[in-house]
């Protein structure tokens, strides 16, 4: 069934400003919701891309893990180990996550758990001790 918009011929029923006011409030919604969100996630692919280096651990779009060997700057392209031996040319665009290491903030937390480590095993010893006859 085919359904026909028409305009009134005497106009008293229809509103033309409520109309275009509809279609400026629906294209704002799509403008915020999906147009908007999108740029930005382009956006940071495109600045993860050209903060690659070479050694970084990296997961490509295919969720294959390796580690860049080589970047192209001409050709946008990078060489990806994904294993000993085995080199992967692949475009940029291609590097969905980049890992990295953060040694500073790593080797701090890592004193610090071994600390509390040593002193709950202090007193949980010293409570053992104390409740042996």
């Amino acid at each position: 069934m085919i359904v026909i918009l028409a305009v009134p011929s005497h106009g008293s029923d229809f509103n033309v400003l409520g109309l275009i006011g509809s279609i400026a409030f629906m294209g704002a919604i799509l403008y915020f919701l999906i147009i908007r969100p999108q740029k930005a996630v382009r956006r940071k692919q495109q600045a993860l891309a050209n903060a690659l280096e070479v050694g970084d651990e990296v997961m490509t779009t295919a969720g294959i893990f390796g580690t860049v060997m080589e970047i192209d700057e001409e050709a946008d392209t990078v060489t990806v180990e994904i294993a000993p031996g085995t080199q992967v040319l692949m475009v940029r665009r291609a590097v969905a996550q980049r890992f990295v290491e953060e040694l500073d903030e790593d080797e701090g937390q890592d004193e610090d758990e071994g600390q509390d480590e040593d002193r709950s095993d202090e007193e949980s010893g010293g409570e053992e001790a104390g409740s042996q006859p």
